[in-house]
């Protein structure tokens, strides 16, 4: 007979508790906790690790280097650091209609081994007509309408895939819990057997995963450090461009992105991403630069845009676009503080161009550059590019991997760089002209005189 109970599961981390409570006492997250109701059989019990445990010295356990799977392109492989580890488990969430699941079809539908497509959300009609969209045909790709996941693993064991998707973990559920899909019991459970049949068999599993109106992954916390890797896959619904981001990775950097380009045949890889995020730059307009922004390990040139004009209503706006508002309100006050420049009765507009979303504090001097260029309504040098970081004082502060940076410009055919003078690098090394600085005076006195 299975027993029935009502449960109190904070969403977050979750702990369990006896009855409501706003506070959740182990994450201390408020308003996490919600009401389950769990049935159990003793039928569905289970233990991840069915073998006996031995205690193993280090030095005796041999160091096996599994050979990865390819995964088709090149964007895949190097945000999973190198291919698809067999046996790991990947979370790939993302914002609704942003591609996850086109893009993993597409990949089903290019790998050379048998792939299991197990969709909870979408009927197989439903995944026929996309992928006669992509325009990929592939016998070894099997299609799943299944949310039963005991049922899901006897299909496993009968098909013996090479590779699976599950689309979505949240419509998922075990039989053997009364709760319904989608809830923190079912979510870790169902993730917990589907983890289990991946390192038993050295399969490798990908679970789609939905996320919350603040953009973290639905479900459980544990969710994340149970599985091997999370990936995050952004970008703004109104532009074309996709990111791939390394949330968490066990088997290489957490670092790495890849960048996709959303067209009517699916998912394309963009290999040289800088040449299209500059290449509709205009040309002597005032409030127009270029900086070396680096996104994980890769280095990015990308267009900033800044429109600054005087102040119709009575509060001065203070609007961006993909750049951090608080990190704008900073750079605006360091401007008037040290340059003299009267900011505070201006309306300030801030766009990153190709829709991407900048953290790198790196672009602070091409923002701030682009902002004083609009003001002065004069125009930047066209080919020039700004990297460094500005301070409260006004300093330039130096970057990292600067190196990185300035090939990436001269790869693009610029002509001049402005960096601080903090940094050891030697012109010689360079066909780029260097421009060191040391405070942002220095700056606006060798762009504007």
């Amino acid at each position: 007979m299975a027993k029935t109970k009502t449960a109190y599961i904070c969403s977050s981390c979750g702990a369990n508790y006896a009855k409501m409570m706003g506070k959740c006492f182990s994450c201390g997250e408020f308003n996490t906790i919600h009401e389950e109701t769990v049935t159990k059989s003793k039928a569905g019990t289970y233990n991840l690790s069915e073998l006996e445990g031995v205690v193993t010295p280090i030095k005796n356990v041999d160091a096996i280097e599994l050979a990865r799977i390819k995964a088709p392109g090149t964007e895949l492989n190097r945000v999973l650091g190198g291919g698809i580890v067999p046996g790991s488990v990947i979370l790939l969430g993302g914002e609704p209609g942003i591609g996850k699941s086109t893009l993993l079809l597409q990949s089903a539908l290019r790998m050379n081994k048998r792939v299991l497509y197990v969709s909870g959300e979408e009927s197989l009609n439903q995944i026929k007509m996309r992928a006669d969209r992509i325009g990929i045909t592939n016998e070894e790709c099997l299609l799943l309408n299944e949310t039963c996941v005991e049922g899901i693993i006897q299909h496993l064991k009968s098909t013996k895939p090479s590779f699976v998707i599950i689309d979505s973990i949240q419509t998922m559920f075990s039989k053997y819990l009364e709760s319904t899909p989608g809830t923190i019991s079912q979510i870790r459970e169902t993730s917990a057997l589907l983890i289990n049949y991946a390192k038993k068999n050295e399969v490798p599993i990908i679970l789609v995963g939905h996320i919350t109106k603040e953009g973290q992954l639905a479900g459980p916390k544990l969710l994340e450090h149970m599985v091997d890797t999370v990936l995050q896959f952004e970008g703004e619904t109104q532009h074309s461009y996709r990111i791939l981001r390394t949330l968490k990775n066990r088997f290489g950097s957490s670092l790495e992105l890849g960048i996709y380009e959303m067209t009517s045949e699916g998912m394309r890889e963009v290999d040289n991403p800088s040449e299209i995020l500059i290449n509709q730059r205009s040309e002597n307009l005032s409030g127009v630069g270029v900086v070396a922004s680096l996104e994980g390990n890769r280095s990015l040139l990308i267009e900033t845009q800044a429109l600054v004009s005087a102040a119709v209503y009575g509060n001065p706006q203070r609007n961006t676009n993909g750049y951090d508002i608080k990190r704008l309100n900073m750079l605006l006050a360091v401007l008037e503080k040290r340059c003299g420049y009267k900011l505070s009765q201006q309306d300030v507009f801030v766009n990153i161009a190709g829709g991407l979303k900048v953290s790198d504090p790196a672009t602070d001097l091409g923002i701030a550059a682009s902002i004083v260029s609009s003001f002065e309504n004069l125009a930047l040098p066209n080919k020039m590019v700004f990297a460094g970081e500005i301070g409260l004082s006004g300093e330039v502060r130096g970057v990292n991997r600067i190196d990185q940076r300035l090939k990436e410009a001269e790869k693009l055919g610029f002509k001049e760089f402005i960096l601080s003078d903090q940094l050891d690098i030697k012109q010689k090394e360079y066909k780029i002209k260097l421009h060191r600085v040391g405070n942002i005076i220095q700056v606006f006195n060798l762009l504007f005189g």
